[in-house]
């Protein structure tokens, strides 16, 4: 089964008004139903994203994060200390800045080593990098 982690860019392309990118990740969804992927993401993910996708679009977001449309891992009080630095290295004024919810992805990709990634935000999660090394799988 493949797994794959999905951010707040990539819920709202699929719940927000007028998305372009809608389609292709109604497809990836579809995809991931017929072949049984386990898609996650965290809280911070879900929190951007039904601030960014209105009403009464967002309720509908939440009908299906509520219903197990993706896992939505936690993370203890304390990791915050560890996506301080992190968020810290790829924040370069006054071009970018990682988000918390960005962070908190990079975070469980090291926690689970799913490295394959629902997102639109190709630019930033192309230069995110594990600690060994490893980048993103763009999907």
């Amino acid at each position: 089964m493949a797994s794959a982690l999905i951010d707040a860019s990539a819920m709202v392309a699929l719940f927000g008004v007028r998305e372009k990118a809608a389609t292709r990740y109604l497809e990836l969804l579809e995809l991931a139903a017929l072949e049984r992927w386990s898609l996650s993401t965290t809280w911070p993910c879900v929190v951007e994203a039904s601030y960014l996708v209105p009403p009464p679009n967002r309720f509908a977001l939440l009908g299906w994060l509520g219903n197990n449309g993706v896992s939505v891992f936690p993370f203890q009080l304390e990791t915050l200390l560890e996506l301080i630095p992190l968020m810290q290295r790829y924040t370069e004024q006054p071009r970018t800045e990682m988000d918390l919810a960005d962070a908190s992805l990079v975070w469980l990709a090291m926690e689970t080593g799913v490295t394959t990634i629902m997102t639109t935000d190709v630019r930033d999660f192309s230069r995110y990098r594990l600690p060994d090394g490893r980048g993103f799988d763009i999907l």
